[in-house]
């Protein structure tokens, strides 16, 4: 079965879905400790979420990126990722989704989330011929997504140095056993189209 150039894959419940982000210890074990971000957070900037666990390792390195040591899964609800969705802006100019460039930069500068679509990632973070999701969250989408949106947060750091050994030691059966059960996400035929450009 084909794999879909543009899909949502998350670990995701009936309400709530999980979502990856990587910081310095200074916020990221606060924000363990506490279930939400720390007061040092930045909410005046943009934030990325991504539902790809391996995506973030690429990211992050494995967590050994200075800045990304502490590798964070966050759970929020659907709703408010629903929302985000729905109130988001592709991150690049789309001639079959926007009627001109200048169009789409005033819906840029305007909406409160981006979608930008990256290749996703195997074991070995080698790119694959599909692309995975990521979630810009800026103004009252940060907002929403720090106060309203997170139920959970979980320190996953120890998770990818354990699948990062394995994968460093050729075992890659076992690591991808570890990794977190990710699914395609259930969105509309209508918001999926807008998504994709």
């Amino acid at each position: 079965m084909d794999q879909p150039q543009r899909e949502i894959r998350a670990a995701y419940s009936n309400s709530t879905i999980t979502v990856y982000q990587a910081y310095d210890p200074q916020i990221g074990l606060p924000a363990v400790r506490d279930g939400r971000f720390p007061a040092a957070w930045k909410r005046n900037r943009m934030t990325w979420i991504k539902p790809s666990f391996l995506w973030m390792m690429y990211r992050c390195g494995w967590g050994a990126k200075a800045g990304q040591e502490t590798v964070l899964a966050v759970e929020i609800n659907r709703d408010g990722f629903e929302w985000a969705l729905r109130h988001a802006c592709l991150s690049t100019y789309a001639r079959d989704v926007h009627p001109d460039r200048e169009t789409w930069q005033r819906q840029l500068k305007r909406a409160p989330a981006r979608v930008q679509w990256d290749p996703e990632r195997g074991l070995r973070l080698q790119p694959l011929p599909y692309r995975s999701l990521q979630l810009g969250l800026s103004g009252e989408a940060v907002r929403r997504y720090a106060d309203e949106w997170t139920v959970a947060i979980r320190d996953m750091t120890p998770l990818a140095h354990e699948i990062h050994a394995l994968v460093s030691g050729g075992d890659l059966d076992s690591a991808a056993r570890l990794l977190p059960q990710e699914r395609s996400y259930p969105v509309g035929d209508e918001l999926l189209a807008h998504l994709r450009g």
